[in-house]
C-alpha cells in the first residue's frame, strides 16, 4: 500500500508542477474565480451524481458514505482541459491540466473518516480590450484551496450521517494596465487578496432494498459561512519605480447556505441511474460594484449512472469494467449584461479494475459555458480526467507459524 501512495503522490508533484493556473475561463474574473468540482473522476463520470456509495470508491460529495467504505483508501486524480473561447468576432485555444484531489479514507468500526486536499475555486484569464483612446488588458491568477477532514457514522442498516470541515485558503492576483493614447507611460493596478475560511459540510443517506432493486436517497447540507479577504493593492505607472500602495480595508464574505438532494434505483455491482439536484443562495463579493454584473441563486441538476456487465467474471476482463453515463445543467450565478451564465455538459468513463480491489478511473467532459449573445464569451471545453484508486487492508495483525 505504501509503495502505492508513493506512485499516487509522484503523479501529484507532476500534476502541480506543469499546471500553472487551474483554469483558463474569462468568467473567473467574477468573484473568486471559477468554482471547481468536488467530486471524484467517478462522480464527474455521471454528470457530477453524488449518490452512489460503495465499498472501495470514496465518495467526496457526502461525508454520510463513507461508512460503506470496507478498505483503506488513498485516491488521487488530475484532468487535462482543452477549450476554445469564442466571441462574436474571434477565437482562441487554450489548455490547462490540474490537480482535482488527493485524499485517505478509512473504515473505523461503524464509521469511516476521510481527509484529503482540492481546489475550490481557480483563477486564470487574460482581457484586452481596445476602447477609442484606450487599450487596456486585465489578467488575473491563483484561486482557494480546500483541506478538509470527514467522518461518517452508520445509525442502521438504512441510514447513515456524516459531517465534513474545511479550511479554505489560498491567493488571488489580479491587475490592470491601462494605456492611453497621448499618454507617455502606462498606468496599472494591482490587487492581492489572501482568502481564508472555514466550512461545515452535514449528509445524510438512505439505502433499502425493494426485492431485488435498491433504493438510494441522500441529501446535503452547508450552513452561511465566511471567508476572510485580506486586500492589498498598488497603483503607479511604468515609469521606474513610480508605485504607490493604497490602504484597502480588510473585508468578510458571506458564502450562502448550499443544499442538494438526490435519489436513485440499481442494483449493486450490477447497474445504477439516479438524478440530483443542487440549490446555493445568491453569492456576494468585493466586486459587487462593476457595471453590468450581478449575482444571483445557482442551481444545478445532475443526471447519471454506471453499468458493469458482470462485476465477478473471470474470463473476460472486459465484462468487469465500469461504464458510466451523465448529464449536468448549471446555472453558476453570475449575470452578465442581463444574461445568466449556464454551464452544460455530457459525461462519459470508464472504470478499470487493477490488482485486488484497486481501480482506475477515465471520464470525459464535453461542455459549454456562457453565450456569444450580448458581447459575452463562449467557452466550448473538454475535460479528460483520471484517477487512480487504491484499496488496501491496513493494521492488520502479523501471524506466526
Amino acid at each position: 500500500m505504501i509503495k502505492k501512495i508513493l506512485l499516487g503522490s509522484i503523479m501529484l508533484f507532476s500534476l502541480h508542477t506543469f499546471a500553472q493556473e487551474g483554469t483558463a475561463s474569462p468568467y473567473s474574473f467574477y468573484g473568486i474565480g471559477e468554482i471547481k468540482f468536488k467530486g471524484t473522476v467517478e462522480n464527474r463520470a455521471m454528470g457530477g451524481l453524488g449518490i452512489v456509495t460503495d465499498s472501495i470508491h470514496l465518495n467526496l460529495q457526502n461525508p454520510a458514505s463513507l461508512p460503506a467504505l470496507k478498505l483503506t483508501t488513498f485516491t488521487v486524480s488530475g484532468t487535462f482541459s482543452p477549450s476554445k473561447l469564442k466571441g462574436s468576432v474571434a477565437e482562441e485555444n487554450s489548455q490547462r491540466t490540474t490537480f482535482d484531489y488527493l485524499s485517505v479514507a478509512f473504515p473505523v468500526g461503524k464509521m469511516g473518516v476521510s481527509f484529503g486536499l482540492m481546489p475550490y475555486s481557480s483563477v486564470g484569464y487574460k482581457i484586452q480590450k481596445r476602447e477609442s483612446s484606450q487599450y487596456s488588458v486585465y489578467e488575473g491568477k491563483g484561486g482557494v484551496n480546500r483541506f478538509f477532514v470527514g467522518a461518517g457514522y452508520q445509525l442502521n442498516t438504512k441510514f447513515s450521517l456524516g459531517l465534513d470541515l474545511a479550511y479554505d485558503f489560498g491567493d488571488i492576483d489580479k491587475s490592470s494596465n491601462v494605456d492611453k493614447d497621448g499618454v507617455q507611460y502606462s498606468s496599472f493596478e494591482t490587487n492581492n487578496y489572501q482568502i481564508s475560511g472555514l466550512n461545515v459540510k452535514a449528509g445524510l443517506n438512505f439505502k433499502t432494498k425493494f426485492k431485488k432493486i435498491d433504493f438510494i436517497s441522500n441529501a446535503t447540507f452547508s450552513p452561511t459561512s465566511k471567508l476572510k479577504y485580506k486586500h492589498t493593492r498598488f497603483v503607479g505607472t511604468q515609469r521606474g519605480n513610480d508605485t504607490e500602495e493604497v490602504s484597502v480595508p480588510d473585508s468578510k464574505v458571506s458564502v450562502s447556505p448550499k443544499f442538494s438532494i438526490g435519489s436513485g434505483i440499481g442494483q449493486d455491482k450490477k447497474w445504477f441511474v439516479g438524478v440530483e439536484s443542487t440549490f446555493q443562495g445568491k453569492g456576494k463579493y468585493p466586486d459587487d460594484v462593476i457595471d453590468n454584473v450581478s449575482y444571483e441563486s445557482t442551481s444545478k441538476i445532475s443526471l447519471g449512472g454506471y453499468y458493469i456487465p458482470n462485476y465477478n467474471s473471470y474470463s473476460n476482463y472486459f465484462k468487469k469494467i465500469v461504464y458510466r453515463a451523465g448529464y449536468r445543467y448549471e446555472n453558476i450565478g453570475l449575470v452578465l449584461n442581463s444574461k445568466s451564465i449556464k454551464d452544460k455538459a455530457l459525461t462519459l468513463g470508464l472504470g478499470f479494475p487493477l490488482g485486488g480491489f484497486s481501480n482506475v478511473n477515465f471520464s470525459y467532459e464535453l461542455g459549454k459555458r456562457g453565450t456569444i449573445s450580448s458581447g459575452l464569451i463562449q467557452e466550448n471545453y473538454q475535460n479528460f480526467s483520471i484517477g487512480l484508486s487504491f484499496n488496501d487492508k491496513w493494521f492488520n495483525k502479523r501471524k506466526y507459524d
